[in-house]
């Protein structure tokens, strides 16, 4: 349900009472927070794919978002991030669009993979730091 097959991946989830249940259950071994519009839009262009055809292929242009969204409403990139950020009424069919993001590993490595991020680790809510870690 989360599309989390691979270490350093990332997504966006919608936060309602059932995937924060999910998120609880598998929080020692993920790191999760809000991202605000700035970092969503810098993951989108700079690391943005699509799913056609069951391929992955590059965000090029808009003429692909387009022809995938265009009958809810988003004919752009920008169109994407708004819908992303707002959780909007065409979330679900706007995230399931996007290829899950490939991470890279946090500049100067983890901290302490076995603590919370609350206790200087690395798992867990980091809230409104997870766009530090991001970016």
């Amino acid at each position: 349900l989360l599309r989390l097959r691979q270490l350093q991946n990332g997504v966006f989830v919608r936060p309602n009472k059932a995937t924060i249940q999910m998120l609880r259950l598998i929080e020692p071994y993920v790191t999760y927070g809000y991202p605000n519009k700035e970092t969503i839009s810098k993951l989108i262009y700079k690391r943005g794919f699509v799913k056609e055809d069951g391929a992955r292929i590059p965000i090029q242009n808009n003429e692909q978002i387009e022809k995938h969204l265009g009958k809810f409403g988003i004919i752009c990139i920008e169109d994407l991030i708004h819908e992303i950020t707002e959780c909007g009424p065409h979330f679900k069919e706007a995230n399931n669009f996007l290829w899950a993001f490939k991470l890279n590993p946090p500049k100067g490595g983890f901290n302490c993979k076995r603590h919370a991020f609350i206790q200087g680790g690395d798992w867990g809510n980091r809230e409104e730091y997870i766009n530090e870690l991001v970016n």
